[in-house]
């Protein structure tokens, strides 16, 4: 891949994929990257990507089915890629156990050829797509591929890795070994950025905080975070006031919770993942907000 071509990571924002898909687009219909066939596959992985982030699943597998054709033994960065992405389409599709064999093969193949950045992203959605203890423990090797690298871009996945295994103690009921996770992922983004992922990890700080009976200390969190111009009008902000409205539940302010419940079933309604996969979390949203069915 030729220096002055983007890194991939930094055209995205997760939060629009259809913006992303058109820098990929983009980027792929330039003469430099038609010129790398190695590289211009690499992206089209990524507009695949897009398309899975939009449930798209069809699409991405159809960009993924282009990019499979033009394969050779040389293209192993876009081999790798491929094969994350077939993974997690068919997980974005609801199918974990079937995206399993991807991920395997993607992770196989990233040793094999040095590649420590995809090596550890295949690891982190074995962590992801298995059960239980077998995610878990996906997750801590995860973890430490990513700490013993030497690739910049590995050691870039420790937040993301140190977030997942909170999730993980916390499904598991260790709200206590939770906590330690998010605080670990709070000082890694404090000290290495993006802001916007410490503010993440500072509101599941609060949320572990509301679950092993801080709740005072979580209300405050999260009060303070609502005060941040990048918590308004969007999930940010819905998350936020969800979490401020179960604070104030737990502490009998009922009363008081039920505008924060009403504006954060506002904010999270639309959102396609949530009402796919978590009905349940937004109807209690909505019933507690006192809001028509």
């Amino acid at each position: 891949m030729a220096s002055d071509l983007p890194v991939l990571r930094d055209l995205w924002d997760f939060g629009d994929p259809e913006g992303s898909r058109k820098r990929f687009e983009d980027l792929a219909a330039a003469p430099a990257a038609e010129a790398d066939p190695g590289y211009r596959a690499e992206v089209l992985t990524q507009i695949a990507r897009t398309y899975g982030l939009q449930q798209r699943f069809e699409e991405a597998d159809a960009v993924l089915d282009r990019v499979d054709a033009t394969l050779t033994p040389q293209m192993s960065a876009a081999s790798v890629r491929s094969r994350l992405e077939r993974g997690r389409v068919r997980n974005s599709a609801g199918e974990p156990a079937a995206s399993v064999p991807f991920f395997t093969e993607a992770l196989e193949q990233a040793q094999s050829a040095g590649l420590d950045d995809l090596a550890v992203d295949a690891a982190h959605m074995l962590g992801i797509v298995e059960p239980d203890a077998a995610g878990t423990a996906w997750n801590e090797r995860a973890l430490e591929m990513a700490e013993a690298s030497a690739d910049p871009a590995a050691q870039r996945w420790k937040g993301s890795l140190l977030n997942n295994l909170g999730w993980a103690y916390h499904d598991r009921g260790e709200h206590d070994a939770a906590r330690g996770m998010f605080e670990r992922c709070l000082a890694y983004h404090t000290e290495n950025g993006p802001d916007d992922r410490a503010a993440i990890a500072r509101w599941s700080v609060a949320k572990m905080d509301r679950f092993v009976g801080r709740t005072q200390e979580a209300l405050k969190i999260q009060s303070e975070l609502l005060e941040r111009p990048d918590h308004r009008d969007n999930e940010l902000e819905g998350y936020a006031r969800e979490e401020l409205a179960e604070c104030l539940l737990a502490l009998g302010r009922a009363g008081e919770a039920q505008p924060h419940f009403a504006r954060a079933y506002e904010l999270l309604h639309t959102d396609p993942w949530l009402a796919r996969d978590e009905a349940a979390r937004l109807e209690r949203l909505r019933d507690l907000g006192g809001l028509p069915g």
